[in-house]
């Protein structure tokens, strides 16, 4: 079961998104200089379709995104919430997913997403505003297309 810890508004994740960034636990990872090591244990209230309907209740249209930050323990679990995501009723959000793995798993459907950031974070590398970093964001186009549009964060 996926858990989460917490969740912010948050404008610099996403590119030309409002985001809901809701950060999930018990991240395999392990990466060295983690900004968030707390979220390496399995802690936090479950993540479900209910807790994401309350989300959107308490957001509404002020969200244009919802991004989940982690969840590389159960990834089948994240393209479920985002299929449900895609198919709810109170507003439409797009959806983002930021797995620390270097490729997605066999199988995953990337058609319910709009955002997938790729790449375990390596401190001699730095994040996603650095030349050198091995992460990648990518837009999710026709067809589950990846369009890598990593470079909108150097400007």
């Amino acid at each position: 079961m996926l858990r989460y810890t917490d969740y912010d508004i948050v404008f610099q994740e996403i590119p030309d998104e409002v985001t809901l960034a809701i950060n999930l636990s018990n991240c395999p990872n392990r990466c060295k200089g983690c900004h968030s090591p707390y979220l390496m244990e399995n802690v936090g209230d479950a993540l479900t379709e209910e807790s994401l309907i309350t989300l959107l209740h308490k957001y509404g249209s002020a969200v244009t995104c919802i991004c989940f930050m982690g969840g590389d323990a159960e990834p089948f679990e994240i393209e479920r919430l985002a299929k449900f995501l895609s198919r709810q009723s109170i507003g439409k959000v797009k959806v983002g997913w930021y797995s620390g793995k270097p490729e997605l798993p066999a199988g995953l459907d990337t058609q319910y997403f709009q955002y997938i950031k790729l790449g375990p974070y390596m401190e001699n590398l730095g994040g996603l505003k650095s030349e050198r970093t091995n992460q990648r964001l990518y837009r999710i186009e026709n067809g589950g297309r990846m369009n890598d549009i990593t470079y909108r964060f150097r400007r």
